[in-house]
């Protein structure tokens, strides 16, 4: 059997970290990106347009979004698809490709990043604590380069979505102010609802809790600007991030319980690291024909939140002491 060739679309912050963990694990790696920075490697073939991305075994789509148009071309070439996209609207549009999916017997796994991604992995963890799973609530803080910051100012002036007693609600965005305390180093920050597409691949993925929501943490000025272009370039490569899941339900006895578990680090690199871990996984095991989501039960069997932190992300969860456990 020849190995698997793994096509990458998208080689900036992410993509180049994604493609550093591939190629780390002896995978073979073509790149389509109009304009790469790409270091020497011998393992590394450039493609001259995205149609030759269907000659892989498997697309991973680290640029800007929208990911639908190409994951919808891949999808109808039965080729399996990877997307680490955060945008809300171009996530309900790859979703929408299920039918596709199921109809050229292909997997497509969406929101493979940090969140959504890291935020799902983590959600399904907690909940296999809780006798019943009531209520998710997902935290954000930090970008992974200039077009994720960009992303998150524009779904901080977008409006949020939630998932709220069996219904969805469009709250404004930057509103639902709360305090956050992430994982150390990155501390307490006040984070505000925003156009993210957690509680709609959570939501999927957990279809008895409740209540679902997302926040972002941001300042004063951010909310005051959303609306606005950025006043201040993105910091180049992306900066310290962290992803925090609270999940609240039922203990054994019927008791009111509330587990919370997170990670902090560079957001490139976390969100790399869970992209890397689901490609690997992909490449080794089959996964049902159909759009799927970082923590749906259909990707329980890889294991994938072992597999990212033996790639580095490291978990630590809240138990209500002094010292917090940690993976």
């Amino acid at each position: 059997m020849t190995t698997p060739i793994v096509g990458l679309a998208g080689c900036g912050v992410t993509g180049s970290r994604v493609l550093h963990h591939l190629a780390a694990h002896q995978v073979r790696v073509a790149v389509y990106d109009p304009s790469p920075a790409l270091a020497r490697n011998t393992r590394v073939v450039r493609l001259e347009s995205a149609a030759d991305l269907m000659a892989c075994d498997l697309v991973v789509l680290c640029g800007p979004a929208p990911h639908a148009p190409l994951t919808e071309m891949l999808v109808a070439d039965a080729t399996p698809v990877v997307s680490v996209g955060d945008d809300l609207d171009d996530m309900q549009a790859l979703l929408a490709l299920q039918p596709l999916a199921e109809r050229h017997g292909v997997a497509a796994v969406v929101g493979a990043g940090m969140a959504p991604g890291l935020s799902g992995l983590l959600a399904r963890y907690l909940a296999a604590q809780l006798h019943t799973l009531d209520e998710l609530h997902v935290a954000v803080h930090g970008t992974a380069g200039p077009q994720c910051a960009r992303q998150h100012h524009a779904a901080l002036g977008d409006a949020a979505l939630g998932w709220h007693d069996g219904e969805w609600i469009q709250p404004p965005g930057g509103s639902g102010r709360d305090l956050v305390w992430f994982p150390e180093p990155i501390g307490a920050h006040d984070c505000y609802r925003a156009a993210l597409p957690d509680p709609l691949l959570l939501q999927r993925g957990f279809p008895t809790a409740q209540r679902i929501s997302a926040r972002v943490s941001a300042t004063r000025r951010d909310r005051l600007t959303a609306r606005l272009p950025m006043l201040t370039p993105p910091h180049a490569a992306g900066d310290l991030g962290s992803v925090r899941v609270e999940a609240r339900g039922a203990g054994p006895h019927g008791e009111r319980v509330s587990v919370i578990a997170g990670v902090a680090g560079p957001t490139a690199e976390l969100a790399a690291v869970v992209c890397a871990a689901t490609v690997g996984q992909l490449l080794r095991h089959p996964v049902a024909p159909g759009v799927h989501a970082l923590g749906d039960e259909a990707l329980a069997g890889l294991d994938l939140l072992h597999h990212a932190t033996q790639l580095g992300v490291r978990v630590q969860e809240f138990t209500g002491v002094a010292r917090a456990t940690s993976w």
